[in-house]
């Protein structure tokens, strides 16, 4: 199945608010603490039902789904037709937004693992000999700057695909422009059948 770049755009978009949305719900929902039950000489913690680990590992896989979308939307051959990188990479805007929307992707993917890692040890290993423990949870704010992240770098791929986009008129217009000759000449014919070149 062939794409069009707007299919592919509706895509990193789509993915890219999805991943947003349920890094503000792993946010909203995270418990701020566990309650703590005295044992013998352990400290058991209790967390409420917490469904952050769901909701941020959902944020992270639409935030690889949208990265690779980007990538791909990139580099896909609309209408059979392919761009070779280094015309693309000679553009130094498309550069400095490719650059900028891989860096805000790392950024976004670090905000969203750590806590999530996080919250899930403190969920699977909540029997602790440290009796002054609070039952900590994952810190708080990092979920929701990663879902703000998640949002800035699908916004950065589409408008490193724009730049592609113009990139690939420029590369094409300029082959098929190479064989109709210059735009400043044209072709008459006089009465006795001689072609004259007429400069317009």
């Amino acid at each position: 199945m062939a794409f069009t770049m707007k299919q592919m755009s509706l895509i990193v978009a789509a993915t890219g608010i999805l991943s947003f949305i349920f890094g503000v719900i792993a946010e909203n929902k995270k418990p701020p603490s566990g309650t703590p039950i005295a044992g013998k000489d352990v400290v058991i913690c209790k967390y409420p039902s917490d469904p952050t680990v769901l909701f941020g590992s959902l944020s992270v896989a639409f935030l690889v789904a949208s990265t690779v979308a980007g990538c791909i939307s990139l580099f896909y051959p609309y209408k059979g037709k392919s761009i070779p990188q280094s015309a693309l990479f000679q553009s130094t805007t498309f550069l400095a937004f490719f650059n900028i929307a891989l860096f805000s992707t790392g950024l976004a993917a670090t905000f969203l693992l750590w806590p999530t890692i996080t919250e899930q040890l403190h969920l699977t290993r909540n029997v602790h000999h440290d009796l002054s423990t609070d039952c900590p949870t994952a810190k708080t704010g990092l979920l929701g700057g990663g879902a703000f992240f998640s949002l800035d770098s699908s916004l950065f791929w589409l408008v490193a695909l724009m730049l592609a986009n113009n990139a690939r008129e420029d590369y094409f217009g300029e082959t098929d422009g190479n064989d109709k000759g210059d735009a400043g000449e044209g072709l008459t014919v006089d009465k006795n059948g001689e072609v004259l070149m007429t400069v317009i």
